[in-house]
Parts: structure tokens; sequence; C-alpha cells
């Protein structure tokens, strides 16, 4: 812990001492015999006067000693006057002296604060510290209370790791008995985390193990990156991040036995070390589901189970079972039914047999929720994240899950969800107390691309719009050849349901060095999104947009450049009115959370355009995906299989602005870089296709350097192919035939990963295996995106 002190600063600086105790008892006597027992006598003045006051008028300090003129009083009850004098803060020094039938209180008064400075503070800001101490202008001075205010500013520098940052208080006198305090701040330097290391584990290496841990070891970019400082509530949840990694993969007697932070000599690093006791990995064997209820048959909530035997342990798949055998029981009309899980061990062949019993629960009914604190967000937002209401019955598990609901919603810093008797025993009452914080924020960004070049982008989102828990986000971005802007509006609770309702609205140009015409995109899209099943959402939509082709050459420039035919037949007919209905289901098994080593993705989607406008089609697209951590989670495999079809249902053919392009599907390619092109005009732009179907294999690594510098690697495989015109007839004329035959494209590559703190970079080094003579290769790719 970092010290405070006070220092003399020569003549004019210095701390003014505690006030002194004296009080002085003079009495009369002829002889040394008679003064000792006139000490036991009462006393009685007949004046009473205050010396030294300056700004506390006399009445304030008698009414701090208590004495009244005539009053009896021992030698005991003037040192208790003393007493309240000096602790009323106001005085440097009390003397309460008997002089006869008077009793003199003389005392000096502590300076009073002309102003407060801080000196020598870069990292937290003057304004900030002012809120920290309690001593103020125009205020007396205390030491003691200047004492308590370099602990707090120190106490702030030590949260930031600053654990070596030193605050003096000193004063600077001034004429009329004032003062100024300065707070003198030697702030010294961020205690990083020098090493983050794990003793006692075997399954996964240290390097797994940090990727757990909210706190990172410092490395490359330390100067810029504050999580690798050292923060002691931050242990906690570490431990409670390991215990959940841990946990989850199958790991029921997992400890952390001894979490040790060691500060160097030096005081400038620390060595953080857990000592953990992983124990065995168990998984799933026999599944079962017994009722202990009369008269209630567990067959069907034994066929409700969900468990796969042979299935790692987890413990969220337990919660889930619950939850499922719960609703069951809801939907039969049984109300107070529990589920217990009953698990026994096969200490043999480390597996875990699980029977989930239904036992009669106490009759408890919830007679209130009372939510606190919540000055922004409106109750209903808090509420509608309860499946429990007034009068229902009362299950633990439910509200335990509701908190961490209500905690995902990130509008609240805290949320603490409690229950407490309620008006009778069979009733009890849920108390939700919150806090609110900020959940606006708006942002600038840089992006970069070797294709893209540099773009701007400019965003402002709010995640709680008006406290009802609502989004709008705006976003403004533009690119060497291009400008993207959107308004999007989301309402997550759509109709008080389970809804999540969405309005789009967007605008983009594209004036692109790979394609030598413009083109135009103005629409809005409101849609609805609602769950199907555990992992499974549907979103239906309808979208009207105006597309628009522009500055196709024809071959009358100055340049004398002209585009195909079809191009210009495609710009000949103008903008084109969109209007369409579509839907997307996908699967995800990431919104479960029962697989925390691999995840499989499928989603589908169709839109069928027609329903008034001036184009006809259905396009459809689909995308599966499976993606598995190896070799104790330090490898990351992962196989993507996409294709789309786009089929015309009118006489005109497909434009540009609605068909495919692949664009960084295919890595080693530039955008717009595959696919049939018109090779028999100068400007041998891409035309895109009605098909496109890439297959993509890549692995994620680490690359053997610590893992704090944040370096990754990566190879892919990637092939596939657009394809298929409506129209063909290529040429200036129209003359020549547009080869839009399947022509597989392949390529293959490294990757290097950097997780900076200004965004994350990647670095693509592709070969093209397989490619068509006009095809446009890109051997390396840079992108960085990151706002600010």
């Amino acid at each position: 812990m970092a010290k405070h002190r006070a220092k003399l600063a020569g003549r004019d600086r210095g701390l003014i001492r505690p006030a002194t105790v004296s009080v002085f008892l003079g009495i009369a006597a002829v002889g040394a015999g008679a003064a000792l027992p006139a000490l036991a006598q009462s006393y009685s003045f007949s004046n009473v006067k205050v010396e030294g006051n300056e700004r506390v008028d006399a009445g304030t300090v008698l009414g701090f000693a208590r004495i009244n003129r005539g009053q009896a009083i021992s030698g005991g009850e003037l040192n208790e006057a003393y007493q309240r004098l000096a602790d009323s803060g106001l005085f440097q020094s009390v003397e309460v002296v008997p002089q006869g039938g008077t009793l003199v209180i003389r005392v000096q008064e502590y300076p009073t604060i002309n102003i407060i400075n801080f000196e020598g503070n870069a990292r937290i800001k003057d304004d900030k510290l002012a809120e920290l101490v309690k001593s103020q202008s125009r205020r007396a001075y205390n030491p003691s209370q200047a004492e308590a205010d370099a602990a707090a500013i120190t106490e702030a520098y030590r949260v930031q790791g600053r654990i070596a940052a030193t605050v003096t208080p000193k004063i600077i006198r001034r004429a009329g008995n004032r003062v100024d305090l300065v707070f003198d701040i030697v702030e010294g330097k961020v205690v990083e985390i020098e090493r983050l290391s794990f003793v006692g584990n075997r399954s996964y290496s240290d390097r797994r193990l940090r990727q757990v841990l909210e706190t990172k070891q410092a490395g490359l970019l330390r100067s810029v990156i504050a999580s690798d400082t050292f923060i002691a509530e931050r242990v906690e949840l570490d431990k409670q991040l390991l215990r959940d990694f841990y946990l989850s993969r199958g790991f029921v007697d997992f400890q952390i036995l001894d979490a040790t932070a060691e500060v160097t000599r030096e005081r400038d690093a620390f060595f953080l070390t857990f000592t953990i006791q992983e124990g065995q990995s168990y998984s799933f064997n026999r599944i079962d589901a017994v009722s202990e209820i009369d008269g209630l048959d567990a067959a069907d909530f034994r066929d409700a189970l969900r468990v796969r035997s042979g299935a790692t342990y987890s413990p969220s798949v337990i919660e889930n079972n619950i939850a499922r055998l719960e609703s069951l029981a809801v939907q039969k009309g049984l109300n107070f039914v529990r589920i217990e899980p009953r698990i026994t061990r096969n200490e043999r062949n480390q597996t875990l047999d699980v029977t989930f019993a239904l036992v009669r629960g106490e009759r408890i009914f919830v007679e209130r929720i009372d939510i606190e604190g919540n000055t922004t967000t409106l109750d209903q937002v808090v509420r509608r994240q309860f499946r429990t209401v007034e009068g229902d019955p009362f299950n633990p598990r439910e509200i335990r899950q509701s908190a961490e609901r209500i905690r995902a919603l990130n509008y609240f810093s805290t949320a603490e969800v409690n229950t407490e008797p309620g008006s009778s025993p069979d009733q009890v009452v849920v108390n939700v107390d919150v806090e609110e914080q900020p959940t606006g924020s708006l942002s600038f960004g840089v992006s970069y691309g070797v294709s893209a070049g540099v773009g701007f982008n400019i965003g402002f989102s709010e995640q709680n719009f008006l406290g009802r828990g609502q989004i709008l986000a705006l976003d403004v971005s533009t690119g060497t050849d291009n400008i993207n802007s959107q308004i999007n509006f989301v309402e997550p609770f759509f109709l008080g349901r389970d809804l999540r309702f969405r309005f789009n609205t967007y605008y983009r140009e594209s004036d692109n060095e790979n394609a030598r015409y413009d083109t135009r995109n103005i629409g809005v899209s409101p849609s609805i999104e609602f769950p199907i099943s555990e992992n499974g959402r549907i979103e239906l939509r309808y979208t009207l947009s105006e597309d628009k082709i522009d500055n196709v050459d024809d071959g009358t420039g100055d340049n004398g450049d002209e585009s195909s035919i079809i191009l210009q037949n495609e710009a000949d007919r103008g903008p084109l009115i969109r209007s369409s209905l579509g839907y997307t289901y996908s699967w995800d098994t990431n919104r479960g959370g029962l697989n925390p080593t691999g995840r499989n993705l499928f989603r589908f989607s169709q839109d069928f355009a027609g329903l008034g406008g001036d184009v006809e089609y259905i396009s459809t697209t689909a995308l599966a995906m499976h993606e598995r951590k190896v070799w104790n989670e330090d490898v990351t495999l992962r196989g993507i299989l996409e294709g789309g079809v786009l089929h015309m249902l009118g006489d005109d053919p497909s434009r540009v602005t609605d068909r495919f392009f692949g664009n960084g599907k295919i890595r080693g390619f530039e955008p717009n870089g595959i696919g049939p092109r018109d090779q028999n005009v100068n400007n041998e732009d891409a035309l895109g296709g009605n098909y496109f179907a890439v297959a993509r294999l890549e692995a994620d690594f680490p690359l053997g350097l610590p893992e704090e510098y944040g370096f990754t690697g990566g190879v892919f495989l990637d092939a596939g192919s657009v394809w298929s015109l409506d129209d063909v007839d290529g040429g200036s004329d129209g003359s020549e035939e547009v080869d839009d035959g399947f022509n597989l494209r392949s390529s293959v590559g490294v990757s290097v990963f950097w997780t900076t703190p200004i965004g994350p970079l990647r670095f693509n080094f592709a070969k093209a295996l397989a490619k068509e003579d006009y095809d446009e290769e890109q051997v390396f790719d840079l992108t960085i995106s990151t706002k600010f």
C-alpha cells in the first residue's frame, strides 16, 4: 500500500499541530498540605472569560465548554470541558485556566483554508480529485482531515495500479490566519503484472488459462493497456472465471487453493500466481427422471430431457434441463413441483449418473416485486426479465436466472436481486436494487484495407433509449470509394413479448476502383425476430429500396473507355424500385452455451421481390459452420460452407445490384476479382453471378510468442466460384459471348492476427491455386478497424 505523509516546507510551509492539552487548576492555599484536598472540591466561577478567539464567537466557545457562570463544577468536569473544546476541530490549542473567581478559556484557532490545490497529478484530473477530499475552502483547516484526504487520493491511485504513489498534504500560510492547502502528489509508475502463472494445471496450458482471466500479463504495449495493472478486487472475478471455465469442462472437483500477489522489492511489478487443483473431467452417463409425487408419471418428463450420454458434464446443461422440466410441469398445470438433480459418481470410468427427481415444493407465492434505484430505466424493462409475476408460485431458480438476465442488459453497474419474508409465512417479496450506468456512446473510427483504402466513420448508439430498453444507432462511414450510412431502431420486447422489432434505413454509394461504374442504394427494412426453439430464431422482414447504376462508360468519353453492353443495358433501365418480403432462420448453439469448446451455426435466408416494384426474383443464401477447439483448446478448427442462388421470375435479366460477387469469400483475390467478366471490351468489369458457392477451412493457433503480446496465427484454404448470367451477350454490341460457367477458384494462405489497444489487425498472405487468366489477385491484405 502506498504511503502518505505530512512534511514541513520551510518557514512558510508546515502543518499545524493538534490542540495542546493544558488545564491549570490554581487554588490559593496557605500551605502545600491544603492544596491536595482542594482538588476534590467543587468550584464556582462568577465569570468565564474567553481569550484568543477571532472568528469563533465567545458564545460558541462556551457552548462547547458547557460551563455557566455560578455553576458548581469539579476538576474532572473541567477536563471534560477541555476535551469537548479540543474535539470540536476548531482550535489548534486549548487552555482552561481557573484564576480565582474567573475561569479563563484561551484558544488558538485553526487557520481558514483559502484554496485547495493539487500539484504533480497528471493521470487523475483536479476535478476528480476534488470530489475525493472533504476539506473545503472557507472552512477551518484540520490536519487529521487533510491526512484522511491524502489517504483517499492515494487509494484512487492504487485502484489504477499505482501503488507507489505518495500524497503529501502541505500548507502555505497567508495573511489573516489563512492557509492554502496543497496536496503534493507523486504518481509513480503503473505497477504491472510482470508474470501471471498457474500451479497445478495439467489439462490446460498457462497460455490458455490466461485467456480466461480478466487480468492480463504485461506485454509489448504495456504503456497503453490497463488490464495488465494489478487491482486486488479483480482477483476475485478471476477466481470465478477460472471456476466457471473448469466446471463447464467437467472438472467437478476443481478448487482454487490460493491466489498470491507478490510485489517486487522495487515496488514496480507484481507476480500473480494461482494455485489450483484440477481433479478429473467427468462426462454424463445414465440420465433419468423419477417422480416422488403421488399420481404424477415421470414418462413425459423423461422424454423432455436433452442430455446426451457421453457428453462432457457442465452445470449449464443441468440448469437448462431443470428449466425445461419445470416449464413442462407448468404446462401440465402442476404448481409447486421442484426438480432436484441427484448426481451419482462413477469413479472408475469418471462418469456421472444424473437423476432428475420431481418433488413437491413448499407452497410459497410471490407477494410483490419491488424495484429500486432505476432513475432512468422504466420499471417494466426490469420486470419483463422475470418469468414470474406477483401471485405466482415462488421458484428460487427462476429468480436467480432473472437476476442474471437483468445484469446481462448492461444498463446497470450493479444489480442485486434478493428475497425477504412477505406479509404471511407463505409469501415472499422480491427486492431488486440496481444502480444506473451510462448506456450511450459516441464513437469515431478509422479503418484501413489494402483494397478499400482509408475510411472514417462516426456513430452514435444508445442501448437504453429513453429508459425503455430500446436501441437507437446512427452510423456514417466513408471510404476511398464509398459512403455508407444507416439508422437502426430496435425494440427488443415488442408488444410485451419476446419479439424483436427492428427498423433499418440506409443510404449507400459506391465508386469503386475495381468497377468502372457507380451504384446507389436507398432503402428501408422493418423486421420482426422471435425464437422458435432453444437455439433457433427466425426473422421476418420487408424491404423497400431504390437501386441505381450510374456512370457506365459507353465509349463516347475522352478516354475511349467502354464497358460491356450488358452493363450499359442494365444502366439504361434507370433506378428500379425493389419491394420484397424475406425471412432468415438461424440455429446457433452459442445461444444455449452448452458446449464451450465448439459451435455449430446454420443460417438460411430467402427474399421474394415482386410485391409491387420493378423487379421480381427469389434470392436464397445459406451458411453452415462448425467450429471446435482442440489440443487443450489452444487450436481452433473451423469449416464453413456458404452459397447463394438468385432466380429471376420475370422476363428482365438480373442486374449487378442484385447479383453475387463473392467479395471476401475467397481470399487471395481482390474485391470484384472473380466471376464472369466481359473480356471483349477495355473495361473488363466483373459482372457478378446469379450463383456462388464457397468452402473455407481455417485453423487459428498460438505463435509461441508471449500471450500478452496479442499475436496469434492462422492458416486457411478457400475454394469456390461465382457463376451464371441471364444475359451473356457481351462486347460493345452484344456480339460476343461472356463465359459465365462454373470455374473453380481456390487459394491457400496464412494469417497473422494482432490484438492491439487501437483495434484488431489482420494480415493475410494468400496464394491463388486455381484461377482464370482474367481474375485479379491480391497476395497481401491488411485490415484494421478501431473506434475511440
